[in-house]
């Protein structure tokens, strides 16, 4: 009961979906209210732009970024859904998905979780910063890299179209 979407698409994504727990990956001018339904305590909110090397006046993901994204969803109860939202819903999100999946199941392949995320969202194109730094933190030895390297690029969007993410390669 993981679900990802844009920004544009929040509201109505928690909405019809009964999220209790969001994860916000987006520049940290944005602001991102807590949406109804949701406590404030169940709202992570993580400020960075998606780059995926240092450029002059913005703030590229940081380990610590990754770090308290998976410590908060592997305190998610997974009683009620889970949103994670980025800015269009194609990068930061999509990669915190893939992280969210793998550590959420850390016996699970992460070639097969990789294909469920192309399956599922044939516009994601996960952030590579984020997943080389979960990747290590997880004690994946480059296969999470590897994985979404091989699903490529995805097909070019605007914004994503919002979709559910299996925590597991089990459909």
């Amino acid at each position: 009961m993981l679900h990802v979407c844009s920004l544009s698409k929040l509201t109505d994504t928690v909405n019809k979906t009964g999220a209790k727990t969001l994860v916000t990956l987006i520049n940290a001018e944005m602001e991102v209210p807590t949406p109804a339904g949701i406590d404030s305590g169940k709202h992570l909110f993580l400020a960075f732009n998606d780059i995926v090397d240092p450029v002059e006046g913005l703030i590229p993901a940081s380990e610590r970024h990754v770090e308290d994204l998976i410590a908060f969803v592997g305190s998610w109860d997974r009683q009620a859904p889970l949103v994670i939202h980025c800015w269009a819903g194609i990068s930061r999100s999509t990669a915190g998905a893939y992280v969210t999946a793998c550590a959420l199941n850390p016996t699970a392949n992460e070639y097969a979780l990789a294909a469920l995320l192309r399956k599922r969202s044939p516009s994601a194109t996960p952030n590579a910063r984020i997943v080389a730094m979960a990747d290590k933190l997880l004690g994946r030895d480059g296969r999470m890299i590897d994985a979404i390297r091989g699903i490529g690029r995805g097909a070019n969007a605007f914004e994503g179209t919002p979709f559910l993410m299996p925590i597991d390669s089990e459909e």
